[in-house]
């Protein structure tokens, strides 16, 4: 893994178009990466289970089962992170490939550079240096266990992508500080990832959707108009730092 071990790192290519895998294999040097391809989403289920990827580069339209079905196939067995790729500039499938589990997204036709930028970023997201571990926020209605990367609410466990526990992790771990917009995206997606402020918003929406009692009214998650957002705690709730 980048930045883990000295081994290859695997990505699944998933798309019905060769030439996109070949466009990986460019990309990334073979001394560090294993490209291996899918031209279906059946496929890439099985490839998940059988060769175990560091990472899915997942298309939205392909035949039969095409990106969206595939990527909730494989969220029901494996953890590894997926891109979306999807060539329809619309949301909806961006939305829908987040709320299935995808850790990010791409809109063909997209920058080679790009591309790689979002790969090594979803990478180190998905395996950081070091794991800061504090103990868990818990205020009776809102539980985060930071170590084990668990959320429950109301005591029902929720599951949250990767980016999202990221937001919710230095958020919570840093309560009722505020954070600028760009601080918040350069702690959730790296330095030298260009996220941008809708985006940020996109996310604080699913978090929010999943954490929130009343998610149109929230209670943790709130917004400092024009500034950034801050993750509200009240003095008798446990809280220890996180990311």
């Amino acid at each position: 893994m980048v930045g883990v071990t000295s081994d290859r790192t695997t990505i699944l290519v998933v798309d019905d178009e060769p030439k996109i895998a070949r466009l990986i294999r460019h990309v990334f040097p073979a001394s560090s990466f294993e490209v291996l391809s899918a031209l279906d989403g059946s496929s890439a289920v099985t490839m998940v289970e059988d060769e175990r990827p560091d990472l899915v580069l997942l298309d939205v339209m392909m035949p039969g089962m095409d990106g969206l079905q595939a990527c909730r196939r494989i969220r029901e067995i494996s953890d590894v992170p997926i891109i979306m790729v999807t060539a329809r500039r619309a949301d909806d499938d961006r939305i829908r490939g987040l709320d299935l589990g995808a850790d990010d997204y791409v809109t063909k036709p997209f920058s080679p550079d790009v591309l790689a930028a979002r790969v090594r970023a979803v990478l180190r997201r998905a395996h950081p240096e070091s794991k800061q571990v504090g103990p868990t926020f818990d205020d009776g209605t809102l539980k985060i266990d930071f170590e084990r990367r668990e959320v429950a609410l109301n005591g029902e466990l929720v599951r949250l992508s990767r980016t999202e526990m990221r937001l919710l992790q230095v958020l919570a771990g840093n309560a009722n500080r505020v954070f600028l917009h760009d601080e918040l995206k350069a702690r959730v997606w790296g330095e030298d990832y260009v996220a941008t402020n809708e985006q940020l918003r996109t996310y604080v929406k699913y978090v929010r959707r999943k954490i929130e009692p009343t998610p149109e009214n929230p209670r943790y998650l709130l917004s400092q108009p024009g500034i950034g957002y801050v993750f509200r705690a009240l003095p008798s709730a446990q809280l220890g730092a996180a990311g």
